[in-house]
């Protein structure tokens, strides 16, 4: 797998010495229990009263009350109606996976998201009992709890839910409302849910949104929706500053879910609801698709030859799941296909070495959250292409190729394309540039295997056959057929010349750590 530590839980994205909190760095509540706020987490020390109702003398190991409890037998004891558990148990609750906290004259509750297998998440709420004197300090060690828990993070957001109903494998509404839903209800999220009822009522939603309603608009679904839903935006007058106010974030419910991976290194729907939780806002550069008069936006990849065949091509396997993509890429390497085309772009580096050097560079440096999006371009519609369309000469400063032998072409601006395909593992979100894979088929059937595998360990980057270039667009033309497949965001496009260009920091997504994708980078 590409994405590093995708389960584990990410540091708090702001750091806060308890010397300079003004609330209690402890508090002590019933039953002898002191919460400490340390450096990354909420450190539970003794018993805990849980507020659920018990059968007398029954054993206690409620996954929902008091996680942190030895699930051993106990002596259970019937005390003011409530069945209280005996325990000197003690845990620590990473800051990253607190949701929310409320304090009453009596109780204090904390929800926050409990791990129960590999990365999945449920919500899970301690109680707490309050006596006066802890009452006067619960409410500002709650805020300073909140503090530590969230960072630079927004709280209580504002979302905005599609579903579509296809999705996962036609479970995403069930998918959602089981494990999603209660992460988003336990943190405070405001949830408008709408479901997609055909091919583009996404995008027709994100046109029409209210954009000063919404924080996030998510999607329940792969990657063809949050596809829709940024074309959706760039319909309308003011398409820089909707791309710029909402951000488009995912909850994975699709075969291949490439925008889930790259931003929250996860496909758990509860672990991607959490991150949508503590989501960082992060400008995405986005790039303008010019194809017979027409403009779309893509976040993702543009793709011609042996991956764009290997994906649209089996569209009828999607009952595959994601190994449809492995199937269709295996039948087409047997057979040597190949796919005439010319190529023409606007170089920034094709050395590999720099492209390392950069990204390290990048990574070192400190990010730095900062006004995301359009810039001067707010309020305003899409920015004007400054190298033209596919129907304009080539300009004089690109680069151009003819190839009879290509195998593969690929260009992304996302590292990951799929759970084991981190094409790009020196892309960062906010670069200016788009990467370009080209593979020639001379390389042969064997070699060429043997990269695709590379792929999931990491080494795909450095074979000597492929080809890599950073740039700022570029244009494709298909020769040798008059049919054929060209996918962008997974989406088919007409089998004719296209152009693209990128525009840096245009969009703008939630993402885990504000600045990177979840993929191991060159070291």
């Amino acid at each position: 797998m590409s994405a590093e530590n995708p389960s584990a839980p990410a540091p708090a994205t702001t750091t806060i010495d308890p010397d300079e909190l003004n609330a209690p760095f402890s508090l002590a509540v019933g039953n002898n229990i002191i919460l400490t706020l340390q450096s990354d987490a909420l450190y539970i020390n003794g018993a805990q009263s849980c507020s659920y109702m018990l059968p007398v003398d029954s054993t206690f190991a409620d996954s929902n009350c008091g996680a942190f409890l030895d699930p051993r037998p106990r002596k259970n004891v019937r005390y003011c109606g409530l069945q209280v558990v005996d325990s000197t148990a003690s845990q620590s609750i990473p800051f990253y996976n607190i949701l929310a906290a409320d304090v009453s004259e009596s109780a204090l509750s904390i929800r926050y998201a409990k791990p129960l297998v590999k990365d999945d998440y449920t919500s899970s709420t301690l109680t707490f009992a309050l006596d006066s004197q802890a009452f006067a300090k619960a409410e500002p060690w709650v805020e300073q709890l909140l503090k530590l828990a969230y960072g630079d993070a927004q709280r209580n957001k504002r979302l905005k839910v599609l579903i579509n109903p296809h999705g996962g494998k036609g479970y995403a509404e069930d998918l959602y409302t089981e494990y999603a839903a209660p992460m988003f209800e336990a943190a405070g999220c405001k949830v408008d849910l709408e479901m997609s009822k055909y091919a583009g009522h996404a995008a027709d939603i994100a046109e029409k949104l209210d954009i000063d309603a919404y924080d996030v608009l998510i999607c329940c679904s792969g990657d063809g929706l949050p596809y829709e839903v940024l074309n959706g935006f760039a319909k309308r007058e003011n398409a820089a500053e909707a791309l710029t106010k909402v951000a488009v974030a995912m909850i994975p419910c699709g075969s291949g879910n490439a925008m889930a991976w790259n931003l929250f290194g996860t496909n758990s729907i509860s672990l991607s609801a959490l991150t949508v939780i503590k989501g960082l806002r992060t400008p995405l550069d986005l790039v303008s698709i010019t194809q017979r008069g027409t403009r779309t936006l893509s976040f993702l990849s543009q793709s011609y030859g042996i991956v764009a065949e290997s994906d649209l091509g089996t569209d009828n396997l999607r009952w595959m799941g994601a190994a449809r993509f492995t199937y269709g890429f295996l039948v087409r390497l047997l057979r040597q296909a190949t796919y005439p085309c010319d190529v023409a772009f606007k170089l920034e580096t094709d050395s590999k070495q720099e492209i390392k050097e950069r990204y390290v560079a990048y990574k070192k440096k400190k990010s730095s959250l900062r006004p995301i999006g359009g810039g001067e371009q707010v309020g305003k519609g899409l920015p004007p292409l400054k190298y033209g369309t596919d129907e304009d000469d080539v300009p004089s400063d690109w680069q151009q190729l003819s190839t009879d032998t290509l195998a593969n072409f690929y260009a992304g601006n996302m590292a990951i394309m799929t759970a084991d395909a981190n094409f790009f593992p020196s892309t960062v979100p906010n670069d200016g540039t788009i990467d370009i894979v080209m593979i020639d088929a001379n390389v042969g059937r064997l070699r060429t295997l043997s990269m695709m595998t590379a792929v999931e360990n990491g080494e795909f980057f450095d074979y000597p056959e492929v080809e890599v270039r950073k740039v700022t667009g570029y244009r494709l033309s298909p020769r040798g057929s008059k049919d054929g497949y060209i996918s962008v965001d997974g989406e088919r496009i007409p089998f004719e010349p296209f152009q693209v260009e990128v525009h840096q920091g245009l969009g703008t997504v939630l993402s885990k750590s504000g600045h990177l994708y979840e993929a191991q980078g060159p070291i």
